[in-house]
């Protein structure tokens, strides 16, 4: 096999300029240069390696800044992305689509040091998949919700957490319980444990949040069976339109009264609203009313969505 010095660089200003400046396919482009057309592709990247070939791409802003501003004077948000998805995006592809341009946003918003709640959740997962490496932070990243079951998923706030610390350095501090159990005894017991108190202490003292806001069907909770339909019914008439951490909330951002009010092991509302600074992350129309009601609640200082969403939050 020839090596990459075998090729002279004016036989792959010949290729590069047949293929890309007249437009020959790579057929073509092989009988002219006299090599084999699997050997093509191979000089292109070659030409490409070698500064030959420059390839330039107008700059693409993927966010709506006109939308940010309405929604930051609308809802008195300290900072919001709203990021441009294609007609027809898939609701997967539009939690990617706003992770991948939305991370450099949130990334931004984390402090350098201090505590950090970190929630879980596919939208949340997408975001911190995107973080990029960069100084040292010296965070205390805290779980901020238990584990929704014992098979542990890549969505959940511990790999969330851990992939943050990983990333970034810091100390990571584990909320070793499920999200939800089976009373308020339950749950009681578990937070009376020293090592699960302190961490339930450091919780509340965080600098910074970073949080999924669900709706209540399509959830994570109903995806692995934790809410059945008859739970998702119950929760709706309580008057419940989204939930953060496993606190279900209704139209005003005021945690319902309900069963799972008691046995959720997540942070408080009350204590997520004296977070300075707490990122709510969601991508869809399907979660309007949901994303609608944690701002109304004050429940949100920041903000990444999509431009549907966007959308249909201020029409609302």
């Amino acid at each position: 096999m020839p090596k990459i010095s075998d090729y002279s660089d004016d036989l792959l200003r010949m290729a590069a300029s047949l293929y890309y400046t007249d437009g020959l396919g790579q057929t073509e482009v092989a009988a002219l240069v006299r090599v084999s057309q699997t050997k093509i592709s191979r000089l292109l990247a070659i030409a490409r390696e070698r500064g030959i070939v420059r390839i330039s791409v107008e700059a693409y802003d993927p966010r709506r800044p006109q939308l940010e501003q309405q929604l930051c004077a609308r809802f008195g948000l300290t900072a919001a992305a709203v990021i441009k998805l294609p007609e027809g995006t898939s609701a997967e592809a539009a939690r990617q689509t706003v992770g991948h341009y939305g991370a450099p946003f949130v990334a931004g918003l984390i402090p350098a040091a201090g505590g950090i709640a970190i929630g879980g959740g596919r939208s949340v997962a997408e975001v911190v998949r995107r973080f990029r490496p960069g100084p040292v932070r010296r965070l205390t990243v805290v779980q901020a919700m238990g584990s929704i079951d014992s098979n542990i998923s890549p969505v959940d706030a511990l790999e969330q957490g851990r992939a943050l610390v990983n990333l970034w350095g810091g100390e990571f501090l584990t909320l070793s319980t499920p999200a939800f159990v089976a009373d308020r005894k339950t749950r009681d017991t578990f937070l009376a444990s020293p090592q699960i108190k302190s961490v339930w202490q450091r919780l509340r003292r965080s600098d910074a949040a970073l949080v999924g806001v669900g709706p209540l069907e399509d959830s994570v909770y109903s995806e692995r069976g934790v809410l059945a339909a008859a739970d998702v019914a119950q929760l709706r008439a309580a008057g419940a339109v989204g939930e953060i951490c496993g606190r279900f909330f209704d139209a005003r951002g005021r945690e319902c009264q309900s069963r799972w009010r008691h046995r959720a092991i997540g942070i408080e509302l009350e204590h997520l609203r004296r977070i300075p600074q707490v990122i709510g992350v969601a991508a869809g129309t399907a979660r309007a009313a949901a994303v609608s009601g944690a701002l109304r609640g004050g429940l949100l200082k920041s903000l990444l969505i999509d431009e549907a969403g966007a959308r249909a939050l201020l029409a609302g």
